[in-house]
């Protein structure tokens, strides 16, 4: 039987969408109902695949070059220009629609789209060998082709989850994303930096594009029943989600929960650079984080959203995530001296975004509808992207002009502010769900 083709044999019924919870704002209607799906274990190991083959060139652009370039004599505010690399990922949703409705390949819907995409990200990194660290235009030029491969790939997977994964397993879902980006980051961040320490930039590519080809088999592993879309099937659109009342709080919350993000995190590798720490020693730093507190915090997040619920969540990240930020202020204008302090907030901040993702995650998985839930999905997350490359854009420029103390200052008062905001959304938009539910 071929890779692509539907199993046989007959399926029990998905469940009832459940009431509205705490973790879910929303009310039951709109929720969408899981697809058809393979077996949980089945579904959890290809999403756990699916979300390794972004993650690797990901981080290999967002933890491995920065640094790399900064040891190479590139300038901060040039290295701030690696977030263009990223804007692919914030406007996705322009054709996540097109996503939702063209099949590449007859019984392969978003599986076409995953291996076609892996098959270009994978020639981008081989054609990166030739050029340099320093090769700043080169690298963007590649680097952005890339960017539209992954952040294309991004939406088949992310509508993939959508489709398939039952209510009660959003949570286990995202924190299975958040344990497949935490060994991209050891894949693309932590070895890269470390082979490019010991083996240099040719090396650290070829390397880096032999173990993208692994994530191939989650693609060919894929299950699908998604019914060919007939003459009245509802064409998807950026204009339907909008339609939805349901949805314009949790957009508010995607646009404001991570505005102070991309301050911090543009300019950490380059700070822990200026700060005397080597090379090899960020990787290792990066990838240690990665896989204790990034799988840890994937996990504990799961659990908090399950019993607590986002609001409670998010409120306690975002108080978690200013003193994180307070820290690296502290440190840099010198309140607080020695390297322990400062790898204690890098790693502390690893957690913390981690954590994050499930619960963003799991939030825009229950409001997504089952009719376009590539594109639903992605306007959500392009929404939180879009405050996270606005800062990283203006980090170095701002790092150079009034340090790195003001930068983080800056940061710290601006996750506070956001934190209040999103706590104060979400208690609303469960109120107007419980009340909708309730007539």
């Amino acid at each position: 039987m071929s890779a692509f083709a539907q199993p046989q044999g007959s399926r029990s019924a998905p469940p009832s969408p459940a009431p509205p919870s705490p973790a879910s704002p929303c009310p039951a209607p709109p929720c969408p109902a899981p697809a058809a799906a393979p077996s949980r274990l089945r579904l959890f190991a290809v999403l756990a695949g699916l979300y390794l083959a972004q993650a690797i060139p990901s981080y290999l652009i967002a933890a491995a070059l920065p640094p790399i370039m900064r040891e190479a004599g590139v300038s901060r505010a040039q290295i701030g220009y690696l977030s263009l690399l990223f804007l692919p990922l914030v406007l996705k949703f322009l054709w996540a629609p097109v996503v939702d409705r063209i099949r590449p390949f007859a019984r392969a819907h978003r599986a076409g789209w995953v291996v076609t995409t892996q098959i270009g990200v994978i020639a981008c990194l081989l054609a990166l060998v030739p050029l340099g660290p320093t090769q700043v235009g080169g690298l963007l030029a590649v680097g952005f082709l890339a960017s539209l491969l992954i952040s294309t790939q991004d939406i088949a997977t992310d509508g993939y989850a959508v489709k398939h994964l039952r209510p009660e397993d959003r949570a286990i879902g995202n924190a299975i994303q958040g344990g497949s980006v935490a060994f991209g980051v050891v894949i693309g961040g932590t070895l890269g930096l470390v082979l490019y320490h010991h083996v240099g930039w040719a090396g650290m590519l070829l390397t880096l594009a032999a173990f993208s080809l692994l994530p191939l088999a989650a693609a060919l592993a894929m299950r699908e029943h998604d019914p060919a879309p007939g003459p009245s099937t509802p064409r998807p659109s950026i204009r339907a989600f909008l339609r939805r009342p349901e949805v314009h709080s949790i957009l508010w919350v995607a646009l404001t929960y991570r505005v102070s993000e991309g301050l911090v995190k543009a300019m950490e590798g380059p700070y822990l650079v200026d700060a005397g720490v080597p090379l090899d020693r960020i990787g290792y730093l990066s990838g240690l984080s990665a896989t204790t507190a990034g799988l840890a915090g994937s996990v504990i997040a799961a659990l908090l959203v399950r019993r607590v619920g986002t609001a409670a969540t998010l409120g306690l990240l975002g108080l978690l995530r200013t003193l994180c930020f307070a820290l690296f202020t502290a440190h840099a204008l010198g309140a607080v001296v020695g390297l322990w302090p400062l790898f204690g907030a890098a790693g502390f901040q690893t957690l913390i975004r981690y954590m994050e993702i499930v619960a963003l995650y799991s939030l825009f998985m229950a409001v997504a509808s089952s009719a376009q839930p590539g594109t639903d999905f992605t306007i959500l997350a392009c929404a939180q992207l879009i405050v996270y490359l606005v800062g990283s854009f203006v980090s170095g420029k701002l790092a150079d002009l009034f340090g790195y103390g003001a930068l983080f200052g800056l940061a710290t008062l601006l996750s506070g502010a956001a934190t209040v905001a999103t706590v104060r959304l979400l208690r609303r938009a469960g109120r107007d769900a419980a009340r909708e539910t309730a007539g």
